[in-house]
Parts: C-alpha cells; structure tokens; sequence
C-alpha cells in the first residue's frame, strides 16, 4: 500500500486500486490514506493538490487517482492491491470471483497487482495462485506477465518477535517442533524467539500457525475456522495416517455413495480392518446416469461387502418408474441403506470416527479435499458462520463419507436391505 502511494504521488495519470474484503474495511483503508496524505510536508501537497476528495476515492492534481472498494470492475487500472484475498475467498466466494472475472481484468496489460491475505483453508483462488507460484519459484521457471511472484514472511524473521526466555520452561512438544523446524528451514532459532512463540501460541490457541506460520504449507494446512472435519484431519496428517494404504484381498470392500440427481455422484471405497477404517479410493463424476458407477464399480478388482446410500435411494425414481435402489438391484448390486439421522448429528458421527481413518493419499486426494473444506456457510447478514453446511464442491464429498460414518455399524450387524428398508417405511414403522 505504500508503494502505491509513492508512485500515485509523484507520477503522472496512474490509477491505482485497493479491494478490501468488506465495505467498512475499505473505509478504514481509505481513511489510513488520507491520513497519510493530509501529513505529508505543505510544500510536497503543493506540488499534487487533491481535485476530488470523498469517502473513497482521491483525485490528485497529476491526474493520478486512487479508488478503494470491494471490486473495480470497470476500471482501467496501472495498480491494484487486494487486501485479505484468502478470507474473501473463504466467506464471499461470489465477491471473490468477482474480483477474478472483474478486478484484475481491469489491469492494464504490463501493470502489477498485489495480493495478501492470511492463509483460509485449502480451496478458493487465492490458495491455488499460491500454490501455483510456489510450484512456479521450485521449478525456476521464468516469469511470463501473467504469473505471480510468490512472497512468504515467516514469523522467526521478524527482528521483533523475540522476549527474554531466562525463566520460561519450555514443553517437551515445543522442543520437538522447533528442531523439525530448524532442519525445514535450515535455520536456527535461538531461545529468545522459541520463548516469543511458545508465550504466544498461549493466548493463539489452534490459530497460531495461521496467524503466525512458519511455513507456507502450516499457514493452509491450520485454517480450521469455519470447517467442520478440520481439527480432525490435522490430526490425521500430524499421526501419519494419509499416507500409500494398501489394498487387503482378504478384507471386503465397501462403499459409500452420494447419489446426486442432476448433480455430482461421490463414492469412498473402504475396508474395516479391525477397528480401523482403511479409505483405499475415492471417485466421483456428474452428468452420468447410475449406471456409468455401477459399471465403474465392477470394474474393479474388489470382492463387495456392503454398498451404503442415502434413504431417499429407495424413493426417487427415473422417469423409467424404477427407483435407484432397483436400477443397481437389476445390475446385480444390492445397496444397503442408511437411516437418516440428520445432517448435524451425521456430521458428528464423521468427527468420531475420523480417529480411526487412515487415507490413501493419492486415490484419496480429491476425496480428501472435499472433507478439508467442507464448511459451514458464512452468515454476512450477522458476520458469522451459520448452522448450516455450504454447498459447494466440497459437499459431495463429505455427504458420501457422512453415509459411511452413519452407516458403518450395518457392515457388522445385519441390518435391513434396501427392499427390507423401503416396505417399513411404507408402513409406517421407521
């Protein structure tokens, strides 16, 4: 922001542009750069004189101008700073593509914007640009226009974040973290940052990688808020458990369905070895019919035990009369179906048996972003998150292994079929 303010200074017909992620974070902004501009030395506002001045918009003299907003669509512009693009991201992902499709088409072709934000969780536009430049900067890949630089400031290379650590007794968990640490950045850290830290992640809590990351993959990997499985799977990846798993001829695989109509279709095949639930694959597709996954199913080398759906399996129906229950029972595929409990208490049958998950990293992948950001939906009217799930890409995802957890106990028990489910709810008893 400040070397948009130097250059809108001192050089002629610039427009530059700043977007903030609310519209009274845009006017605190505007306020910071008016206030800047009315300290400046009388003899260098003599030289650039404000023609127009008003809540949030600053015309100079020069012809330079400075906008602030929550888009710039309709601009041409030689600057532009986006402010806290990752929460934009997380909690407006309308204003954020907006601000993709409109804002930064308003660059002038040659001309520079700037994005920072604190990391939000692993999905949006702002974690892919990340990740793209990062991957970009390993590679040593020369820059075109039309890429972004990627800049990372750690805590540890703040000189100021330090504090006397003569009296502090550092935890045996800090101790290991530090010296994983060092050898990650192949930097040491003396006692007196390793004190600052510890001190703050005190009042932090679980926010503190995201706050203060020492990395780049702990700033996306700790942005918990929000999502409902995210403590969950830090704990997966901090114990080794999304890793290679392999495949156990000798166990039955099962599956997990989220039957989309007109929508994305979502299966999670597993295996129960012992008390632990092994995910070896995740698939899903839009824009087939059933059997496009019935014929997928048997395309694989697996020996089935039990195959779970939502309830309403039983009582949609094609416009063939038959409902999916009875399309996957002519294919030879018997699915077993799972009561419904209710989104939240369905969520929390997740939470409970993530512990017992371990993910195949690479089949699971796509499968294992869905559970990562899978989110309750942002309120904007009372600026919080709501009771209720976002749909989003991630939901398919999430309401396939929601059938898994719901379900797990019928892999064990009995149980009822699907045709055995379907005539006691047409009488009434379930």
């Amino acid at each position: 922001m400040r070397d948009l303010g130097r250059k809108l200074g001192f050089n002629s017909n610039l427009h530059a542009g700043i977007i903030a992620h609310t519209r009274e974070d845009a006017e605190v902004m505007f306020r910071r750069v008016k206030f800047a501009y009315d300290n400046l030395p009388v003899e260098l506002k003599a030289l650039r004189s404000v023609n127009t001045d008003n809540a949030r918009e600053l015309q100079l003299s020069n012809g330079s101008t400075l906008r602030i907003g929550t888009s710039m669509r309709s601009s041409t512009l030689q600057l532009l700073h986006i402010s806290e693009f990752g929460k934009i991201c997380a909690k407006f992902p309308e204003k954020a593509r907006e601000i993709i499709t409109g804002s930064l088409n308003a660059l002038a072709p040659g001309q520079y914007v700037f994005i920072e934000s604190t990391a939000e969780g692993r999905e949006g536009y702002f974690y892919d640009m990340c990740k793209e430049a990062q991957l970009m900067q390993a590679a040593e890949k020369k820059l075109t226009p039309l890429d972004f630089r990627f800049h990372f400031f750690p805590w540890w290379r703040h000189t100021g974040y330090r504090i006397d650590a003569k009296d502090l007794i550092m935890p045996g968990h800090y101790a290991n973290y530090f010296n994983l640490l060092e050898t990650a950045i192949s930097n040491r850290l003396d006692s007196d940052q390793r004190a600052w830290y510890v001190k703050r992640a005190l009042t932090q809590g679980e926010d503190m990688k995201r706050e203060f990351p020492s990395t780049p993959e702990e700033a996306f990997e700790s942005s918990n808020e929000g999502l409902y499985y995210g403590r969950q799977l830090t704990e997966a990846r901090k114990q080794g458990r999304i890793r290679k798993v392999y495949y156990d001829p000798n166990v039955s695989v099962h599956t997990a369905f989220d039957l989309g109509y007109n929508d994305s279709t979502a299966i999670w095949f597993f295996q129960q070895c012992g008390q632990e639930i092994h995910l070896l694959e995740y698939y899903e597709n839009s824009g087939e019919a059933l059997t496009h996954y019935l014929y997928y199913l048997k395309s694989k080398p697996y020996t089935y035990g039990k195959h779970l759906v939502p309830h309403d399996a039983a009582v949609h129906e094609y416009s063939t009369g038959l409902s999916r229950v009875e399309v996957a029972r002519n294919h030879g595929i018997i699915f077993t179906i799972v009561p419904d409990i209710g989104i939240n208490e369905g969520i929390d049958a997740v939470r409970n048996l993530l512990h017992r998950c371990w993910f195949d990293e690479e089949k699971c992948a796509k499968g294992i972003s869905s559970l990562d950001n899978y989110k309750k939906e942002w309120n904007d009217r009372h600026g919080c998150w709501s009771s209720q799930p976002l749909h989003n890409f991630a939901s398919h995802g999430a309401d396939a292994f929601r059938m898994l957890a719901v379900g797990i106990g019928k892999l064990i028990n009995k149980g009822l079929s699907a045709e055995e489910w379907r005539k006691l709810r047409l009488e009434n008893l379930v």
